[in-house]
């Protein structure tokens, strides 16, 4: 039987799942993206031979990684149904693999710390410092958009200097930032402009702290490319929106300036326009538009993504 060389042996990929210690690298890149340093605290192993299960993954066509900074993130690739039942039925003789989900969720907790320290650490400075994506233009354009007053939610709120904004024309916002100080300022900033009508909320944007059917208008401001899995927050604010609502989404047109994950604790290099709206429509969203609405004139010249659809009625 022809088989193309594209496709992995399957003796090589029977032998690869033989190991049990790969076996236990797959069931983790099934459930998150890693690092290597990561895998090394989860696994208890040494950079070195996590390396070598992972390049031997790589070679059976199991896993793929993706740049993120100064290194990489690895994740399983999707396989048919007889590679997915065996590893669904070996994960069941594996004595290891529910002590390393919990250190998994440990690990990647600890990915949520630092990016939640970073904003903690310029609570108050972001409204007076340079942040890629924020331009009046960009808001501009998208409150072109907006319908009567209703009930907005600001994801990703930050210190709130866009919330407050937006209250000059909503009945309420809900404003949800998952840094404990931002939503202090964010407080703060409130009340010092005798607002009255936002909500501040501290939580993260993929388990919101809002019920169900709750909100008009759901807004996604330079916010959604700091989310660790960008889908599950679309699909939380699908969640959220009254049937008929609307979402919302400023962010970075997909861009190569990696420093941006040092500098801005960026998760992500920005969206293309095919990958915003294939997430949108995963999510369950109708009606998509989407363009590019600011090109920034200085190096590296980041460029601001619209993204606007509605959850059917």
């Amino acid at each position: 039987m022809y088989q193309s060389p594209l496709m992995p042996s399957i003796i090589k990929i029977l032998r690869v799942l033989a190991d049990p210690n790969r076996l236990r690298i797959l069931f983790l890149l099934g459930s998150e993206e890693l690092s290597v340093a990561e895998l090394q605290e989860i696994l208890a192993m040494g950079q070195s031979t996590i390396s070598t299960h992972l390049s031997q993954l790589k070679q059976a066509g199991l896993v793929e990684d993706r740049r993120a900074g100064k290194s990489s993130l690895y994740r399983l690739i999707a396989m048919d149904g007889l590679l997915a039942g065996l590893l669904a039925q070996a994960k069941n003789e594996i004595s290891e693999a529910e002590p390393d989900n919990q250190a998994m969720r440990r690990a990647v907790q600890k990915r949520q710390d630092r990016m939640r320290a970073f904003f903690d650490s310029v609570a108050g400075r972001l409204g007076k410092d340079y942040v890629p994506g924020r331009s009046w233009k960009a808001m501009a354009e998208a409150l072109l958009r907006l319908l009567p007053p209703m009930v907005i939610a600001d994801l990703g709120a930050g210190e709130g200097t866009f919330s407050l904004l937006l209250s000059e024309r909503a009945t309420n916002v809900i404003a949800v930032d998952s840094s404990a100080k931002m939503i202090e300022v964010g407080r703060e900033q409130a009340l010092r402009h005798g607002v009255q009508n936002v909500d501040y909320r501290l939580g993260d944007m993929e388990s919101l702290p809002i019920e169900d059917r709750a909100v008009d208008l759901v807004f996604f401001s330079q916010s959604l490319h700091h989310a660790l899995h960008p889908q599950r927050a679309i699909e939380e604010a699908h969640r959220i929106l009254v049937p008929g609502g609307r979402i919302v989404i400023l962010d970075l047109l997909k861009h190569r300036f990696e420093e941006a994950r040092e500098i801005y604790a960026d998760e992500w290099l920005g969206f293309s326009e095919a990958e915003l709206e294939a997430m949108l429509e995963k999510a369950g969203f109708m009606n998509l538009q989407s363009s590019v609405v600011h090109k920034e004139p200085e190096p590296p010249h980041f460029q601001t993504l619209l993204a606007v659809a509605n959850r059917p009625a």
